[in-house]
Parts: structure tokens; sequence; C-alpha cells
């Protein structure tokens, strides 16, 4: 599975109807959609796909026609975020009509061109699923711990400074244990987050 961490857009004419597709991660997808309408007030549709990670780790889909008959755009949209295995992110074809009619098929052929070439623009990075844990380890060794985690892509959420350094760290699981493994560490306990 892929995702994205920012947004990409391209624009396709057919028989002079635009679509201006837009590939944005799942978390700008409301705002993103409010700001679009309000950029393009004459555009005629506005067609919406999402894929994205509940917090059971199922993947929900959505998709919608916005008035284009129904199967020609939504689905298809969805279909290309599927077939890329994108999650966490969201399309929006703004759609302005050119006065001539593109049938079922055209449609299709259209929004899915639309997405694709925008797809193809984007840089995808590979999902893998975070997790939290816990470290505690002496006050001498937070340098230490702070540049491990910076080159190990280790986010650090909390920092608890008591008797000893207590840190809530997020990040791939190979990447904690990478961390855990190193032998300079070993002062480190570490516990799953709750």
């Amino acid at each position: 599975m892929n995702f994205i961490k920012e947004e990409f857009a391209t624009t396709l004419e057919v028989k002079q109807s635009k679509f201006i597709a837009h590939l944005i991660p799942f978390s700008q997808y409301q705002s993103k959609l409010v700001v679009l309408k309000k950029e393009h007030p004459k555009a005629r549709h506005f067609v919406v796909a999402y894929r994205y990670l509940n917090e059971y780790e199922q993947i929900v889909e959505y998709s919608s026609d916005d008035g284009e008959p129904s199967g020609t755009s939504g689905k298809p949209s969805l279909m290309v975020l599927q077939g890329q295995g994108l999650i966490n992110a969201a399309v929006i074809v703004v759609r302005y009509f050119g006065g001539t009619k593109l049938g079922t098929g055209g449609l299709v052929r259209a929004y899915s061109d639309a997405l694709n070439a925008v797809v193809a623009s984007a840089e995808l990075f590979e999902y893998k699923k975070e997790v939290m844990i816990e470290v505690v380890f002496d006050y001498g060794a937070v340098r230490l711990v702070e540049y491990e985690c910076e080159k190990l892509a280790i986010n650090i959420v909390e920092k608890i400074f008591d008797l000893q350094v207590q840190y809530v760290l997020k990040a791939p699981k190979e990447n904690l244990d990478k961390l855990c493994l190193l032998s300079s560490l070993n002062s480190i306990s570490h516990i799953p987050h709750r």
C-alpha cells in the first residue's frame, strides 16, 4: 500500500471539457473540497473518491458521481486509487463541461485518464503501520536517543523529565526495533504504549 504526503494536481482536456484532478492526503479532503467549490463556482461537477484506514486498520472507501451518469466518474476514480494501492488519500476532480457530450464510455475514460495522470505525477510512499512505545533512559543518553530517533525517522510524541527521561515514540515497528537494539542504548527499556 502507498500514501502521499502532499497535494498534486493535473488538468486534462477532452472535447473542450476540462478535468482538473487533485490528489490529496485524506486528512485535507473536507477543507480542500470547500476551497475548490469556492475557487470554481462555474464548474459543473466535483467528483470525489477516497480510501483511508480506520482505527481498526480496515480500509474505508467512498466515491460520488456528483451528478454525472451513475458509475461513470466516482467508481472509476475509486478504481484508480485501488489499482495504485493508495490509502489515506482522496481525489477531487473538478469538471467544466465543454458543450460536447462524451457518453458513458468517454466519461469513464476521461476521469480515469485524469486520475492516472495526477497519480503518475505524485510522489508515493510505502505505507508501514506505525506503533507507539515508551522508552525510559538516563539523562546522559538524551542527545544520543534524539540523534538516533532523527536518523531512524522516529517521531518523539511526548517527553517526560523525572528521575529518568521517558519518551513516547511513534514509528514503524522495524524502526523502533532498530533503536532498541543499539548496544549503546542498553539502558532503554521499552513497554508497549497504552
